[in-house]
């Protein structure tokens, strides 16, 4: 059953009742709805006035079955059926088993246990649900100290902290400084409680998030802002210390308040550079959150019509993949969706459009912030390793 509800635009939309509480305010019934039009993001406690009962739209389980498709399902021989069956036997009990590990996480996650968090000068509504302990998920706020990631249920208690926290950037390596920008190090089982704390509260942003507390294996690279009072968090990417699929970055995040002034796509330039580094080609562990798969889709293209612009002379797929460390892959989806390359006698080749190059480069010159390669100091991990032995 679905009832429609009262949105933000004062616009009635289509929704499911997730789940019902009683306010302890003033014991008014709350409903947890999601939006059938919106993503899983929007999801939210409303009160019974927001709904118009008086339209509700019933999905009916049974539906009917033409005549004529009723006789051609008894014509189906049993032959046919039993090697039907044989053949998807195995991959059904796969599908069962993925399908109840899903419906168990669905589950767990359907609901958001935070839906406010306060993070230094910012007040921040939470988009999905994050394994914060028991004592802390049910908090209508969470108070966040933006240095450390310490989450608390008070703002005394925030209030408190800041008095003895003594961070005012993460606790790793600045391995990058341009202008007001900075970039830090952390390894997981160096920093292992900040980098939980920053899991859980990425979590509150990214839907498919899995990593909470494993973090041992991996880097992350937390962009700031500097000012005279400390270096504040505007996003970071984790990345494996040792991936076999070559994995240049495993999960994403650009803070709600600083989201759409080109930081996304500075954290994935920042990977790409990385990965020059190390002299090897990149992409992203899949799959990528729907605002993930947007940001990496745009540097891409980014990336790839400046390069055609400057180099007039024909390139092949590799030539691109080595200059730009870019997987090939990666590179082809993204020529395709601007119809920029052609299958032909068995091989991809590229054909450029100045036309089309300069018009898409310069709708998309607006709030783009690049990485100064010079300004990058780090080496590998595997180069650290050989340093220290």
């Amino acid at each position: 059953m679905k009832l429609p509800c009262k949105w933000r635009d004062n616009e009635y939309h289509p929704c499911e009742i997730i789940n019902i509480r009683e306010s302890s305010g003033d014991n008014e019934t709350q409903y947890y709805i999601h939006y059938a039009e919106f993503n899983k993001r929007l999801d939210e406690w409303v009160t019974e006035e927001r709904f118009n009962t008086t339209q509700i739209e019933v999905q009916d389980e049974k539906k009917s079955v033409p005549p004529d498709k009723e006789e051609n399902n008894r014509k189906i021989t049993r032959n046919l059926k039993r090697k039907f069956d044989e053949i998807n036997n195995h991959s059904q009990k796969e599908e069962e088993t993925k399908s109840a590990w899903e419906k168990e996480h669905e589950e767990i996650t359907k609901v958001k246990n935070v839906n406010v968090i306060e993070f230094g000068k910012y007040e921040i509504d939470t988009w999905y649900f994050s394994p914060y302990p028991e004592e802390f998920s049910q908090c209508e706020k969470l108070f966040i100290c933006e240095f450390c990631l310490k989450y608390m249920k008070k703002k005394k208690t925030l209030l408190r902290h800041k008095t003895k926290c003594d961070l005012r950037h993460p606790p790793g390596n600045e391995i990058y400084r341009h202008n007001n920008i900075s970039i830090f190090e952390v390894d997981g089982k160096k920093s292992r409680i900040y980098c939980q704390n920053l899991c859980l509260l990425a979590k509150l942003f990214l839907d498919h998030k899995t990593l909470y507390y494993d973090v041992e294996p991996f880097l992350f690279y937390i962009l700031c802002e500097c000012d005279t009072r400390g270096c504040h968090m505007v996003g970071y990417f984790s990345k494996e210390k040792d991936s076999p699929d070559d994995y240049n970055l495993a999960c994403i995040l650009t803070l709600p308040p600083y989201q759409r002034k080109g930081y996304g796509k500075l954290l994935i330039s920042f990977s790409y550079e990385l990965s020059k580094k190390e002299g090897k080609i990149g992409t992203p562990e899949k799959p990528l959150s729907d605002l993930g798969w947007l940001s990496f889709r745009s540097y891409w293209i980014q990336v790839l019509l400046e390069l055609l612009r400057k180099y007039r002379t024909n390139l092949s797929i590799k030539d691109i993949s080595t200059m730009t460390s870019i997987k090939t892959e990666d590179i082809i989806s993204s020529l395709q969706s601007l119809n920029l390359i052609k299958y032909w006698k068995g091989q991809h080749i590229i054909s450029v459009n100045p036309k089309v190059i300069e018009e898409h480069l310069k709708s998309n010159s607006k709030n783009t912030l690049k990485i100064e390669p010079k300004a990058i100091h780090w080496a590998p991990l595997s180069t650290k390793t050989k340093r220290n032995m």
